[in-house]
């Protein structure tokens, strides 16, 4: 059998099979790899530093999108194993490795196509049933079960991966590495059926479920018996079940008509539950045999967890080795996915791809791309227009370096890459308000960390070199930057508008010049690099497709190129100025004029509207100093806040000059008293005012 740890031993097949057979290997990146106890502060040192750069990695990966790949491909493994893998996919350091993985993508791959879906069972419970097994912990008959389908499951992945060797593909001899174990799983079938221990399991079992099955037979008679001859004492027609045993239904006034046990009563207290003393014996016999088939039950179950915990390292070897298979069946179907292709993989640094496109872009807006580096030419500097699709091109070849490294196929028509220990990339503005970089410090600082990694094995991508500052300064750290990358003898891509730049990748032999290209005529990018050429960033033709006016294109070639320029930077005109677009205004809150006498805003008589009820009431009283209105509403006076009113009609309009509003406001007795005071004298009598 074969085992996997660091390296892989070939299984004992024929010669024949010896030359085509892959080795398995899954390789971590060596930034992985755990260190030594640190010793020194060197070694602290050192060990930061490669945490920075491993942060550094995954931020590249998460630039070019390689995170989302991964992710991609742990959608498409079955266990959580697998699925852990593909999320800690990373380039390989050893070409070896390198090889043998993308072998295997390509062989899973074919067993797709010529054989379909591989049926991987599932394996989330079952090491640790083993496990459990082996602790002596007791497994129900469900987990039991669920071991046996895994046995049955890896016997079907064997199947499958036979007809792969009929097909000639090396990847199925793996599956003379699985541990079929027929035995157990015979077993475990034999003894386990729908979720609990089967008749079947052994002649003990049998017989004792057969004496019970005859008993509960004999007391459901014996009570069916009792039942119809005893029928005028009992408050139902047919037999209960309480507390687990079987009970007549009697008549509370007749419970000593039935000899026996009271097992319980009903809710209202009219019917008693008794057990017959002739049933109960017999449902003592057959407590006793339920205990006795309990006993032989767990007895049948120990001794299969005794030889599932006997096979402890096969099931381990079988998880192991199904996990494996998994990831690399989960790459194929990537592969099938994407329409992708397997790619040649070189140490001499050069990149080369064919009709790529990128598997993350719509199909029908997807332009193919062509590169080109390496050997002589070290670095490429691409010009163009902004939307022209520079950043996709980049990333495109970044993404495609480290799927190609990692052991995955790439959607392109053809394509050999050269392994990179690092991907290293400085795109998107990079801005941080909690680090309080602006663009061009994040810029710089990136820049920098990548400077301090980049050897002569890395890919460096830089996107927009030089921007975010003052143009002239910005040029020249531009410049800067490429003679250190060109110093350094790695591999690098650039983008930049700046012409100074492309004039120092004329000076040196190394660097090409590329462009992505512009339709002038239908002012619209073509997203297409043509190499060895270089171009313009062709900004006021973009502006002019996206609708700025003549006027300001005018103003902005002047600037740019001068008076002369002018004529020679636009085709046709954009008659007109720039339209306005209505837009909603802010509407402040309308300040209310206020009386200069606010207790006269509302005088007596007047109508008003209480809010926010609406009920209508008559002013007795103009507000006081805090504000506050007698209103009559309905015969009932009240202290209204004057917010709180709207007036209906005034009082001039309602009443003469002359009106006597206590015909109103006063109560009959006022009124009578007020009456007869004018009248004559009435000594100590009063008329107290309404309020």
């Amino acid at each position: 059998m074969v085992s996997f740890g660091t390296y892989a031993t070939l299984p004992a097949v024929d010669v024949r099979r010896f030359f085509c057979l892959p080795f398995f290997m899954f390789a971590v990146h060596p930034l992985c790899f755990r260190r030594a106890p640190i010793r020194s502060i060197h070694e602290q040192e050192n060990r930061e530093e490669s945490d920075n750069t491993m942060n550094r990695t995954f931020e590249s990966y998460k630039t070019v999108a390689f995170d989302i790949i991964r992710e991609q491909l742990a959608d498409l493994a079955n266990s959580a194993e697998a699925r852990e893998m593909a999320r800690g996919l990373a380039p390989f350091m050893e070409e070896g490795e390198l090889r043998r993985s993308m072998r295997d993508t390509t062989q899973a791959r074919q067993m797709l196509e010529l054989a379909g879906t591989p049926p991987m069972p599932a394996m989330e419970h079952t090491a640790g049933l083993v496990a459990r097994s082996v602790r002596g912990e007791l497994l129900t008959p469900e987990e039991m079960e669920e071991i046996g389908m895994f046995l049955a499951a890896v016997m079907r992945v064997r199947s499958y991966l036979d007809k792969g060797i009929s097909y000639g593909i090396p990847l199925s001899y793996y599956g003379e590495n699985l541990r079929l174990m027929p035995e157990l799983k015979e077993e475990i079938e034999g003894a386990i059926r729908h979720g609990r221990v089967d008749d079947r399991a052994s002649g003990t079992l049998r017989d004792i479920r057969r004496e019970l099955l005859l008993l509960e037979e004999k007391i459901k008679d014996k009570a069916e018996a009792l039942l119809k001859s005893q029928k005028k004492y009992m408050a139902e027609a047919f037999l209960v079940t309480r507390n687990g045993r079987l009970c007549l239904p009697v008549k509370k006034e007749y419970k000593s008509k039935i000899p026996g046990s009271a097992i319980d009563r009903s809710s209202s207290g009219s019917t008693v539950f008794i057990e017959p003393e002739a049933i109960a014996r017999m449902q003592d016999e057959i407590e006793g045999l339920r205990i006795e088939e309990d006993c032989e039950e767990r007895r049948i179950l120990y001794t299969l967890m005794d030889k599932i915990a006997m096979e402890e390292e096969g099931f381990k070897e079988n998880l192991a080795l199904l996990a494996k298979l998994d990831f690399v069946f989960a790459k194929g179907k990537l592969s099938a996915q994407m329409d992708a292709r397997e790619p040649a993989v070189n140490t001499e640094g050069i990149i080369c791809l064919k009709e790529a496109r990128h598997p993350l872009l719509p199909e029908d807006t997807n332009v193919p791309l062509d590169f080109k580096l390496g050997g002589d030419k070290r670095g490429m500097v691409i010009t163009g227009p902004n939307t022209g699709g520079k950043t996709v091109a980049i990333k495109t070849v970044g993404l495609f370096v480290l799927m190609a490294c990692s052991g995955l196929h790439l959607p392109c028509r053809e394509a050999d890459i050269a392994m990179r220990n690092l991907v290293l990339c400085d795109i998107g503005d990079g801005q941080d308000i909690l680090d309080n970089l602006s663009t061009f410090s994040a810029h710089i600082t990136n820049v920098l960390e990548i400077l301090k990694r980049a050897t002569r094995e890395s890919l460096v991508i830089l996107d927009e070199l030089g921007s975010g500052t003052d143009p002239a300064e910005g040029m020249g750290i531009a410049i800067a930057i490429l003679e250190q990358l060109r110093l350094r003898g790695c591999l690098y891509l650039v983008t930049t508008h700046y012409p100074e730049v492309k004039t120092y990748a004329g000076r040196h032999q190394e660097l090409i010049s590329a462009r992505m290209a512009f339709d002038r005529e239908n002012l619209r990018p073509l997203y297409r690099l043509e190499i060895g050429k270089t171009g313009d960033s062709c900004a006021l033709y973009i502006a002019k497709r996206l609708g700025m006016p003549e006027d300001m294109i005018q103003t902005a070639a002047s600037e740019a190129y001068g008076d002369r320029a002018v004529r020679e930077q636009h085709c046709g005109r954009q008659p007109g100025g720039l339209e306005r677009i209505p837009v909603p205004c802010i509407v402040p809150i309308r300040k209310k004029t206020v009386s200069a006498n606010p207790e006269q805003a509302y005088g007596r008589g007047d109508s008003v509207e209480v809010l926010p009820k609406g009920e209508i009431g008559i002013v007795v009283k103009p507000a006081d100093r805090t504000g506050n209105v007698l209103v009559q509403v309905k015969k009932e006076k009240r202290l209204v806040n004057q917010k709180r009113l709207k007036l209906k009609v005034k009082a001039g309009e309602l009443y003469p000059e002359d009106y006597d509003f206590s015909i109103v406001f006063d109560s009959v007795e006022n009124r009578k008293a007020r009456h007869q005071m004018e009248r004559k004298y009435m000594g100590d009598a009063e008329v107290r005012a309404e309020e």
